[in-house]
């Protein structure tokens, strides 16, 4: 009696065993290295760019992101709210931004890249509180010449729908525009400026 087909099954075996053994070490190689990939939340609150899909605000919508450990405001602004950032111009503290934090290549009036996208850092200028979006007008607790814009319930600065401070209010400075550029028409990179996208 021969002993090949034993050797051969055996070997069938050890082959297949092997092969196993070989692929999950090469998956649990894999993993680790694909992880280092991405930033970490470190390197995230360190200031590693974040992309954010924006194709899904409504006009007169917000959403929020964080950059930084700060959150940022994300405004769909309709054509009504562009309209008003004129007619409050004489009423804000810096209506041409000319104080205020924001790239150079950001339109002073608007505050913005598109006009109908703003992109702000949601923290008071006065003491950090994060204000509130306000975008009713008319609003009973505001005022019947409120046309939208921004509240902060910790010490009450207003802000308009464009970032930009209201006079005489305890917030010095419009609310920051942070450095960023567009991937598509509908993704935003917050961290990279426009120039060098």
């Amino acid at each position: 009696m021969s002993n090949d087909g034993v050797n051969a099954g055996r070997r069938r075996f050890l082959v297949a065993a092997t092969s196993v053994v070989g692929a999950a070490g090469a998956v649990g190689a894999a993993v680790p290295f694909v992880g280092s990939w991405f930033p970490s939340a470190k390197a995230k609150a360190a200031g590693a760019p974040v992309k954010v899909n924006v194709g899904k605000i409504e006009p007169g919508q917000q959403m929020v992101a964080e950059w930084r450990g700060q959150p940022v405001f994300i405004v769909r602004r309709t054509d009504e709210v562009l309209q008003n950032l004129e007619k409050v111009a004489s009423q804000v503290a810096d209506p041409e931004s000319a104080a205020s934090v924001q790239p150079e290549y950001v339109d002073p009036k608007v505050r913005s890249i598109k006009p109908e996208l703003l992109v702000v850092i949601g923290l008071c200028t006065h003491l950090g509180c994060a204000p509130s979006f306000r975008p009713e007008v008319a609003a009973p607790d505001l005022g019947a010449d409120w046309l939208g814009g921004y509240f902060c319930p910790c010490h009450g600065s207003k802000y308009d729908m464009a970032g930009r401070v209201y006079k005489a209010q305890p917030a010095p400075l419009n609310l920051p525009v942070p450095p960023h550029s567009y991937e598509t028409d509908n993704v935003i990179i917050i961290g990279v400026d426009q120039e060098k996208a």
